[in-house]
């Protein structure tokens, strides 16, 4: 895993926070398992010889725990040999060679050529004000709570943050049923299947955007759409503008770019269109990242002619604009006009069919010009030589008639959201939230306190939220959290009790700081 270290200094202690999972979920004394998880990032490497730790009572209000706990944890480590304690510089993890030590006595290899970083400091206290430089470190996995929370093992939490529906459609599994794979045909198509482009193109061509199948790449996911773009326009240093907040798993991958955010604060009506422009003038970033329908995580929606001027300013000034669709398609109001931002220029949209469909469908596309996309297959090939066929054959049977399979996910959204907000409104009516038009999240609002810590607490109550900090590059939505309400109704109910509880025991501490997104502002 990537050094703690390594990672931009500013807010290393939320990355230490992100890093830790679902580190209280299990049974014992809070002190033990904080122990049992800081050990595991020792040995993993995560926090290299070294490696200044949090204070104590910073660490502590991050953690929404008691001061001692965290004492006890770091004094546990130290009788272990894996940490340092001193008077006046802090928590360390114990030198190289010391840690080595106690790694053999216990019959545990180092990882071969590691590196040793004594002296290297996280400066969690860092000045949050600071601005972005050039030469972002590289980051080459994710510290987001978003898919760390996936990589966990199954237990009793109820994760809201991940939003993705937690069951397939019986079309699906109708459509694999019927599947005949092709013959005399190996099975690589980087750039995709032949039938599922043009079975995309002409989802584009019938909203107004023409579009034939050689301007489409097939990819695994719209996540690995997005990997694409980043990997091909950008180069370490290279500005994004990105809106603030955003979806944190494009800020992960500009992230593994070394690129720099340009964040654009977010309104009531989308990003704030004059301030973007401002900012590609001043700035001609080498991409601008947007989700204009149903945004991720406010859920709001950007005027027709806003996006209109947002398009033609960033082909003016020639700047790739990325349209995020993955959501586009789940409005509450069938009848609602959905003009896409490609009817206006050059853009490059992103799709996916795993939030209508189902996570597990790992079927995305790319649609820009023909020539960025025979670029980006020439790299989909480097990397996977093409995605899965049976799934993509699966997906083109499904998008042939894609109507009921669309109508049904939004109804049940559609009650999964009325059913979370009512919810809300009962046992947590200091809580403040928008009605959403459509997509899978409600963008939350806390009276008090702030989503990170408040997240550790919601953990012990048995619950995942994602803390609105993690998707903003600006430094606000610390007292935001992100819900989604895709599960069952008796799951939501449950959720939200356990918040509950979790609200009824949460003691704040200091007024949050106003700091930068830490995997990513410089």
């Amino acid at each position: 895993m990537e050094p703690i270290e390594s990672l931009p200094q500013p807010a290393a202690l939320d990355v230490l926070v992100a890093r830790l999972g679902r580190w209280s979920a299990g049974r014992g004394p809070l002190y033990l398992l904080l122990a049992a998880r800081l050990r595991r990032l020792i040995d993993e490497g995560v926090l290299p010889p070294g490696t200044l730790l949090p204070p104590d009572r910073r660490f502590a209000t991050a953690l929404a725990v008691g001061r001692t706990t965290v004492v006890a944890a770091y004094d546990a480590l130290r009788q272990e040999g894996r940490l340092v304690r001193r008077q006046g510089s802090g928590t360390r993890v114990a030198p190289a060679a010391l840690l080595a030590r106690r790694l053999r006595s216990a019959g545990a290899e180092t990882a071969a050529g590691a590196e040793t970083a004594a002296g290297a400091e996280t400066a969690a206290g860092a000045d949050a004000g600071a601005g972005p430089v050039a030469g972002a470190p590289r980051v080459r996995e994710t510290s987001n709570p978003l898919f760390l929370h996936l990589l966990e093992a199954p237990d009793d939490v109820i994760l809201l943050s991940c939003a993705a529906p937690d069951r397939a459609p019986d079309a699906l599994a109708e459509a694999y049923r019927s599947l005949e794979l092709p013959v005399g045909d190996l099975g690589y198509h980087p750039a995709g299947l032949g039938a599922l482009r043009e079975a995309v193109a002409a989802r584009y061509a019938a909203r107004g955007v023409p579009t034939g199948p050689g301007q489409v790449l097939v990819t695994t996911g719209a996540q690995q759409g997005l990997a694409l773009l980043a990997r091909l326009l950008l180069a370490p240093g290279d500005g994004v503008l990105v809106e603030a907040p955003t979806y944190p798993g494009a800020l992960d991958l500009f992230r593994e770019a070394a690129a720099v955010p340009l964040p654009v604060a977010v309104g009531p009506d989308g990003i704030d269109v004059a301030e973007a422009v401002r900012l590609m003038e001043r700035h001609r970033p080498a991409l601008a990242y947007v989700v204009a329908r149903f945004q991720n995580p406010t859920g709001t929606v950007l005027p027709p002619l806003a996006g209109r001027r947002l398009v033609e300013a960033a082909n003016a000034l020639g700047v790739p604009l990325v349209e995020d669709e993955a959501l586009a398609d789940l409005a509450f109001d069938a009848g609602a006009p959905w003009t896409p931002l490609s009817a206006y220029g050059e853009v490059v949209a992103v799709g996916s069919l795993s939030k209508v469909v189902w996570g597990g469908l790992r079927i995305g596309w790319v649609r820009g010009p023909a020539p960025l996309i025979a670029r980006l297959a020439r790299l989909k090939a480097l990397h996977d030589l093409g995605s899965d066929v049976p799934a993509q054959l699966a997906a083109a049977r499904l998008l042939d008639g894609f109507g009921p399979v669309l109508a049904a996910r939004v109804r049940t959204a559609r009650a999964g959201h009325d059913h979370l907000r009512a919810e809300l409104a009962r046992l947590l009516p200091s809580w403040s939230c928008a009605p959403a038009a459509g997509g899978q999240t409600l963008w939350v609002r806390l009276p008090h306190g702030d989503g990170v810590s408040f997240a550790q607490l919601a953990l012990r109550h048995g619950v995942a939220v994602l803390p609105g900090a993690t998707a903003d590059a600006l430094g606000g939505s610390v007292r935001h959290l992100r819900l989604h309400f895709l599960a069952a109704p008796e799951v939501l109910t449950e959720a939200v009790r356990r918040l509950a509880a979790a609200w009824a025991e949460y003691t704040p501490g200091p007024e949050p700081v106003r700091a930068a997104l830490h995997a990513i502002t410089l």
